[in-house]
């Protein structure tokens, strides 16, 4: 299957980025190769274009579909979060804007043998980076009950975080658990019926907490977001699409705080601690998909996009 991958929000990152054909560019996710596409098509023989990924399927697949853009174009199988090291390495020390998707690929979610979705059987793989040892499989089964209901509570936000673990433990005591169906047919069991019935599919909110915990997204996305926003030149922005609360509550976070990083008591008559502002945040309220992408591409239904402009000398 050719590693696909609709991009989301697509005119309103075009729109808030506002590329210039002499920028240098950097998409943190490459992923299908969408996003990068339209920032290639509005560059000129003197712009630059960066597109990190981690999945090697991932940069493979971006390469051939972006082969015309092959003199403006750079990939780097590498995550997003060593961006700056990475740029530095290649004599980059500053860009005019960053782009983030950190939603899973339609080819992980529908590749079975990437063990990504609750929809197919295949191993229970999980990884991003497949140059990695540690697999989903080995989570599921090695860590300890208390572990597990505290990735499944903080992660996936998951109600019955307790029983799902519970029994995850004990179905790995008859036999290790090695498939996705497996994991599905145990997450059923610690979940009440009636709770069943609602919402969407009972096995997504631990899939997607396994899924963080494995490839450490949270912490890459905490670790690595002031460093993009330093990497920005005067007037450069960062445009981040999320996908669940904990990502677009750590995105808003950071954004205010380089936004207003005073740290002075509310009642000081005037600032001390001589912290300045960084830039400003663009997006009040997150950009949502409208009804129409929705539509056309349900996975996008939970999308928000932030964006926040570094300040001009």
């Amino acid at each position: 299957m050719e590693f696909s991958h609709v991009p989301v929000l697509l005119d309103q990152c075009m729109e808030q980025l506002r590329v210039r054909s002499d920028g240098v560019y950097v998409d943190g996710t490459l992923g299908g190769g969408g996003h990068s596409c339209e920032i290639c098509r509005r560059l000129g023989e003197n712009g630059r274009l960066y597109g990190f990924d981690r999945d090697g399927d991932a940069i493979a697949a971006a390469g051939r579909r972006l082969e015309p853009w092959r003199d403006r174009f750079t990939a780097i199988h590498s995550n997003y979060a060593d961006m700056k090291e990475r740029l530095e390495d290649l004599g980059v020390d500053a860009v005019d804007g960053i782009l983030l998707d950190l939603g899973v690929s339609s080819y992980q979610l529908d590749t079975a043998d990437r063990g990504f979705s609750y929809r197919f059987d295949g191993p229970l793989d999980m990884r991003m980076d497949r140059r990695q040892p540690v697999t989903a499989k080995d989570i599921v089964n090695g860590y300890s009950e208390e572990e597990l209901y505290r990735v499944l509570r903080d992660y996936g936000e998951e109600r019955c975080a307790r029983q799902i673990a519970r029994q995850i433990v004990l179905a790995r005591q008859k036999a290790p658990v090695e498939t996705t169906f497996q994991l599905v047919e145990i997450i059923r069991r610690g979940i009440p019926a009636k709770a069943r019935m609602q919402g969407g599919h009972p096995a997504k909110k631990t899939f997607q907490a396994i899924r963080i915990e494995l490839n450490d997204e949270l912490g890459g996305l905490r670790a690595s977001l002031d460093d993009m926003i330093d990497l920005l030149k005067p007037g450069g922005r960062i445009c981040v699409i999320t996908f669940h609360s904990l990502e677009d509550r750590m995105v808003k976070t950071v954004f205010r705080r380089r936004e207003h990083p005073c740290t002075c008591p509310p009642d000081f008559p005037v600032c001390v601690c001589g912290k300045k502002p960084d830039g400003r945040v663009v997006t009040r309220k997150p950009i949502c998909p409208s009804e129409e992408e929705t539509e056309r591409n349900p996975r996008s239904k939970s999308a928000k996009l932030r964006v926040f402009e570094k300040g001009k000398d």
